[in-house]
């Protein structure tokens, strides 16, 4: 299998240091966004399958499918109220799928899914202001609540992300 592109070859912006707060979640965000594409750039399918260490399965195939999913269940179903089935499996609305690999998922189809999402995402917050509300499980949560817990679960699963890419070629840092 021919390896996926570079990391040289994604756009990763620093955060603005001094902004206002919307532009800061973003930046943050996308950040991370950008940062789980480049620990999954310039790796051969088989790679991005392998699993950190036992009893662990978690990949970096797996991580992007979760992403996908979180990016999903939050601006989708949760933000815009939308109906939207999970993407990988099925059961608890997907919001914590994803993780698990089927023999015909392909990182390729992975990563237009998460892409997709990650657009649609950011259509769905555009009209916004932070401090609207959406209803979540009998009470509301604001935008704001939703940017800073996606930079949250991006930064933690990042750092698994480091871990299973240095595993894999021992590339570390970024």
């Amino acid at each position: 299998m021919a390896p996926l592109p570079p990391v040289t070859t994604i756009d990763r912006h620093t955060p603005p240091p001094v902004a206002d707060e919307r532009a800061t979640f973003e930046g943050w965000l996308d950040f991370y966004r950008a940062t789980l594409a480049m620990k999954c750039a310039g790796l051969t399918e088989e790679q991005v399958r392998t699993p950190s260490t036992p009893p662990s399965t978690m990949t970096l195939l797996g991580l992007v499918q979760h992403m996908a999913e979180v990016e999903r269940n939050w601006f989708r179903r949760v933000l815009a109220g939308e109906n939207a089935p999970p993407i990988y499996g099925t059961g608890d609305g997907g919001h914590d799928g994803g993780f698990e690999l089927t023999d015909d998922g392909t990182f390729d189809s992975a990563r237009a899914n998460w892409e997709a999402e990650i657009r649609q995402a950011r259509t769905n917050c555009a009209a916004r202001d932070l401090e609207q509300t959406s209803p979540f499980r009998g009470g509301e949560v604001s935008l704001r609540w939703i940017y800073t817990h996606m930079i949250a679960e991006y930064a933690r699963h990042c750092g698994h992300a480091d871990l299973i890419r240095e595993r894999i070629d021992g590339a570390t840092g970024v």
